[in-house]
């Protein structure tokens, strides 16, 4: 196991409202994926410390959705919906990430999110690079401001984690 930490690289790219995440984790692949396509194992990582992920449903296949929530340390709960476009496992899923309310209806208070997410072998792990694509350049400034840096970044901290077990 590496004790080297890795970096989160998040860049914006105001001119075409998108998000670049790029990160590698040192784990094959398929764990890799299963890490980001279980329910269970998202569950485990996906959220922020002290914040922790708790999926509702997931049907993961073209078409279908994953319905979680974020519970923070005082009992709130703030859910999300992610609608699955295109899955080419182990290389890649496009997707529509809303906020909605426990049923899954999109409340629209906040800004929607398109993500094309793909998986790399490398020489020495995996590489996900993830492209957030917004239908507006405050929409996208709303998230980096609502902490969207920071949150993802100890998420993948939490990955290496679950990743080292």
């Amino acid at each position: 196991m590496t004790t080297a930490t890795k970096e989160t690289m998040i860049s914006k790219d105001l001119a075409n409202k998108k998000i670049l995440v790029v990160r590698e984790f040192d784990a094959p692949l398929e764990k890799v994926w299963r890490a980001w396509t279980d329910s269970e194992l998202l569950d485990q990582w996906w959220a922020p410390k002290p914040w922790k992920a708790n999926t509702k449903s997931m049907d993961f296949r073209e078409g279908g959705r994953w319905l979680y929530y974020m519970a923070g340390p005082d009992g709130e709960r703030h859910y999300c919906r992610f609608d699955y476009e295109t899955i080419d496992g182990p290389r890649s899923y496009t997707g529509a990430d809303a906020f909605c309310d426990e049923e899954g209806n999109d409340i629209g208070e906040l800004p929607n999110m398109h993500w094309n997410t793909k998986f790399s072998e490398t020489a020495t792990g995996t590489k996900v690079e993830v492209e957030i694509s917004f239908s507006s350049k405050e929409d996208l400034e709303k998230i980096i401001e609502m902490g969207f840096k920071e949150g993802f970044t100890a998420a993948h901290g939490n990955l290496d984690e679950l990743l080292a077990k």
